[in-house]
């Protein structure tokens, strides 16, 4: 077997997808994602349901929860950059994409934290009497969680990346990390303007 032969073999797991279908690791992550949009259309329709029952309070929402909206969405363009980098094997664009991301993260997790301290301010905290807050934090925490996952694959994925283990020839895991990062961009986006229209 000649070496580029060889080196096929080797290389062909870490194909996005199989010639026989869509890759495993793929089809798990999306499983996961409709899972976890189970989990909040389940917390935003009790949110509705409780609303409707009365003794709501209504409260504007911090400026900051907006500024971590802007934060989020501008993270996705890095996390584009890194993964179309690695297509191209430009090795050093995928750091640098990987780690602007992950910095952007960091942010929006400490904007959140800025925002329930805005919330306390607002006299909105987690509170059997305060409904309506409880089920703003508990939302957000939700969510809060499900950034860690991502900011933590980040940076398996940036470490992958200085191991040389990100190319062209292997970019199922990058793939699947732009996929998820998005996805939890596009959560907050909808479960801020959920907050917005029926706060």
């Amino acid at each position: 077997m000649s070496t580029t032969s060889a080196q096929n073999v080797i290389d062909t797991p870490n194909q996005q997808e199989s010639t026989s279908g869509v890759n495993p690791k793929k089809f798990l992550l999306w499983l996961f994602i409709v899972a976890i949009i189970m989990l909040f259309a389940a917390f935003t329709s009790g949110y509705i349901v409780r609303r409707a029952e009365g003794n709501w309070m209504k409260f504007p929402l911090p400026a900051s929860m907006w500024i971590n909206t802007i934060i989020i969405l501008v993270s996705s363009i890095p996390m584009i950059w890194a993964y179309r980098a690695a297509k191209r094997n430009e090795l050093s664009k995928v750091k640098t994409g990987l780690i602007v991301t992950f910095i952007l993260g960091l942010l929006f997790m400490g904007g959140q934290l800025v925002t329930f301290y805005d919330l306390v301010d607002m006299g909105v905290y987690f509170s059997g009497s305060n409904v309506a807050g409880s089920f703003l934090i508990i939302i957000a925490f939700a969510h809060a969680v499900h950034i860690i996952g991502g900011l933590i694959w980040l940076l398996i994925v940036l470490a992958q990346s200085y191991q040389g283990k990100v190319n062209s020839t292997r970019i199922l895991n990058i793939n699947l990390c732009n996929t998820y990062w998005h996805f939890i961009g596009i959560l907050w986006v909808y479960l801020i303007l959920f907050f917005y229209l029926y706060r």
